[in-house]
């Protein structure tokens, strides 16, 4: 039986959510092949959550997944409505971040009314764009989205990677030439992955520059900041990140 576009998009999924994980700075909490306890409890109509023992994450099998996958994520989206490509890099932005952000994002992109539902409108802006740079617009928003999440330091390089193969496949799909990844490229990856960690670099800067102070050293720049009062800016910079919790809704 030939595989359908599902099949084909449900693989590049697996292919990055791999197998059962219980990472503690996942606010998903156990998790298998991408499908998290809340997900797979909802899925069996078991409230509250933690009546499904942690086990029943940790078994489950491929074919429930993919049941899940379907009803949840893939014909949520309406993915099976959109052209090949696209429909792969809706879908797994979805299954990442939640079908209801994925679609508003590509509705933003696309100057329709962001309210989380494909319908007859949307699918007409689609039709009227470019596959291929529509693609690359959502994978772009996407990376912007990820970028500005408090748990980006300890996912962004993970997500980074999961976005540029899914943006690969995706343009594959629609029979677009892959264009090699310039050192530009590369140099604008990192400083994203960086971007992550801007208020720590901050704090770091700040506690140079005290130290720099207590050894005698004159900051003209600085001039008017203590360096006690500096040493407790930093560590409350510090504190107040570590406690930032992002929205990512399913990591």
């Amino acid at each position: 039986m030939a595989r359908t576009r599902f099949d084909i998009c449900l693989d590049e999924v697996l292919r990055h959510e791999g197998g059962y994980v219980d990472h503690p700075s996942d606010p998903g909490g156990a998790t298998n092949m991408g499908i998290t306890h809340k997900t797979l409890a909802r899925w069996r109509n078991i409230s509250p959550r933690w009546k499904l023992p942690k086990a029943e994450v940790k078994a489950l099998g491929r074919a429930e997944a993919a049941r899940i996958y379907r009803a949840s994520y893939w014909d949520r989206s309406k993915a099976g409505n959109l052209p090949a490509g696209l429909d792969s890099a809706l879908f797994d932005f979805a299954v990442n971040s939640g079908p209801d952000r994925a679609i508003r994002t590509l509705q933003t992109e696309l100057g329709v009314v962001a309210d989380g539902q494909i319908g007859p409108l949307t699918l007409s802006a689609v039709r009227a764009r470019d596959v291929a740079g529509l693609i690359a617009a959502l994978c772009d928003r996407r990376l912007d989205f990820l970028n500005r999440l408090s748990s980006f330091p300890t996912f962004g390089k993970g997500w980074t990677n999961r976005v540029a193969a899914i943006r690969k496949a995706a343009l594959a799909a629609t029979g677009t030439p892959i264009a090699p990844i310039s050192s530009s490229s590369n140099w604008s990856t990192a400083v994203d992955f960086l971007n992550g960690y801007k208020t720590y670099v901050v704090a770091v800067i700040m506690l140079l520059a005290a130290g720099a102070q207590l050894l005698g050293v004159q900051l003209p720049a600085l001039d008017g900041a203590s360096a006690g009062q500096m040493i407790m800016e930093a560590l409350a910079i510090i504190f107040l990140r570590k406690g930032l919790k992002g929205d990512i809704g399913k990591a």
